[in-house]
């Protein structure tokens, strides 16, 4: 999910690499071949050569004019940086690879995609929202609480909720001796048993709408992620993608590989 490391902290220390180079592994998963991961354990399987000699360690820095060979052959050219905006179906798995074998988002995906990486995660059940990339680097910066994104959810939940708890999330909230931050609930409708509300927030800890509400003695029945930061769900279908402009990226990020982006109120929810 989103990483610890301060903002500033980590602005500095990209800058400091961009000036020595860039990181092989990286440099693996912008071109398509594999995940950063992935690229590590080539590494270290022999696999990877740099200005004809093998690495032995992933703790490499390239630059533009390194030679790189993978199994024998040149690396393709990295790609561009891109972002797209998917549907998530409720019933498909937010991973690369399931022990369960359960179906993952990534397989259903269009063939003329390249490999991509989620921002974030919605769970199996949840729906809504999910931005995809090709670059690793950018996902994990959009993931950072600091950033200030927020996150918005239509939930649907089985019990009535009372108005003076849902204002008390905004103070904050202690689960299971975990504490979330600021979250704003909103009553949309109540349908006999059941009720719909808007929820926002800004941390998008592992399932915490659903383990909030069943603190609040409310039951998540529907959950769909509307938001996340200035991007939205809009008149997306389930199942549909829809790639975001280059100069969309831009002007939110600062820069096609996410710069310092603009602070902007934005109304978004954390992942479930």
């Amino acid at each position: 999910m989103s990483e610890d490391e301060d903002e500033d902290s980590g602005a500095k220390g990209a800058a400091a690499d961009a000036a020595k180079g860039e990181r092989i592994a990286r440099r693996l998963a912008r071109a398509g071949l594999c995940s950063r991961r992935e690229a590590e354990r080539w590494i270290v399987a022999g696999r990877v050569s740099v200005d004809g000699e093998k690495l032995t360690t992933p703790a490499f820095l390239v630059t533009e004019s390194s030679r790189i060979v993978v199994d024998g052959k040149p690396l393709p050219q990295a790609e561009r940086t891109r972002l797209w905006r998917y549907h998530k179906p409720a019933g498909l798995m937010t991973t690369h690879r399931d022990p369960q074998n359960r179906t993952t988002l990534f397989e259903r995906l269009p063939a003329d995609m390249p490999r991509v990486v989620s921002v974030g995660r919605l769970d199996i059940n949840s729906e809504g929202l999910l931005l995809l990339t090709n670059d690793g680097a950018l996902a994990r910066r959009l993931e950072l609480p600091a950033n200030g994104w927020q996150r918005r959810y239509r939930v649907r939940v089985h019990g009535k909720p009372e108005p003076e708890k849902l204002v008390a999330l905004e103070r904050g909230v202690t689960v299971e001796g975990v504490r979330y931050g600021s979250i704003r609930a909103v009553l949309d409708r109540q349908q006999g048993a059941n009720a719909w509300l808007t929820i926002g927030l800004n941390e998008g800890r592992n399932r915490e709408v659903r383990k909030v509400m069943a603190h609040l003695g409310l039951s998540v029945t529907r959950l769909i992620r509307i938001s996340y930061g200035p991007f939205q769900l809009g008149l997306l279908e389930p199942g549909e993608v829809d790639e975001v402009p280059a100069r969309v990226i831009k002007e939110q990020l600062g820069g096609p590989s996410g710069g310092k982006k603009k602070r902007r109120g934005s109304s978004d929810e954390a992942e479930p």
